[in-house]
C-alpha cells in the first residue's frame, strides 16, 4: 500500500495522480477515502495518520507547492521518514521548476518521481528507457534511477 501525502484543495491534482498511481497495480491509501477518519480534524486524525503510514509500504507526497507549505503534509513526511526512511519515500513533483524546492530546500535530499524521455544516459553510456523512475539522490551529485513500478512493489 501506497500512503498518498496531500493538499485536500488540490483535488484535480489528487485525482489524476491517484488514477495514475493505480495504472501501476498498487493500492492507495488517501485519508478522505478512509471511512474510519474522524468527520473533522482533531488528535484522532493524527493518530490515524500515523498508523497508515505505520503500515503502508511506501510514501508518497504530491508536491505542490502548496502541499510543500502545508504544516500537516510536512508533519506526515516526517512520520514517513521516521517509519519508512529514505528507500520508501518519493515525492512526486507535479512542476518540474518546483525541484527547486525554494524555502524547502531539505526536501532535496528524498527520491523524487520524474518522467525520461528516453533521450537521457546512465553514467556508462547505456540509453535510459522511456518511462517513469524514481531518482533518489546520491552523495556525490549523481542519481540511482528505479523503475517506477519496481520501487512500488520492492
Amino acid at each position: 500500500m501506497v500512503f498518498l501525502s496531500h493538499k485536500h484543495e488540490e483535488l484535480v491534482i489528487l485525482q489524476d495522480t491517484i488514477a495514475f498511481l493505480n495504472t501501476e497495480g498498487v493500492d492507495i491509501y488517501v485519508d478522505w477515502m478512509d471511512e474510519e477518519m474522524p468527520a473533522y480534524t482533531n488528535a484522532n486524525t493524527a493518530l490515524r495518520l500515523k498508523e497508515k503510514i505505520k503500515i503502508a509500504n511506501k510514501f508518497v507526497l504530491v508536491a505542490t507547492p502548496n502541499a510543500i507549505r502545508s504544516k500537516w503534509c510536512n508533519w506526515e513526511l516526517g512520520l514517513g521518514d521516521a517509519a519508512k526512511y529514505i528507500e520508501n519515500i518519493a515525492l512526486f513533483p507535479i512542476n518540474r521548476t518546483h525541484l527547486s524546492f525554494s524555502n524547502a530546500e531539505y526536501l532535496k535530499i528524498y527520491p523524487y518521481i520524474e518522467y525520461e524521455n528516453g533521450n537521457g544516459k546512465y553514467l556508462n553510456g547505456a540509453s535510459i528507457s522511456k518511462g517513469y523512475y524514481v531518482k533518489a539522490p546520491l552523495v556525490n551529485g549523481n542519481k540511482r534511477l528505479t523503475p517506477l513500478k519496481t520501487w512500488l512493489t520492492s
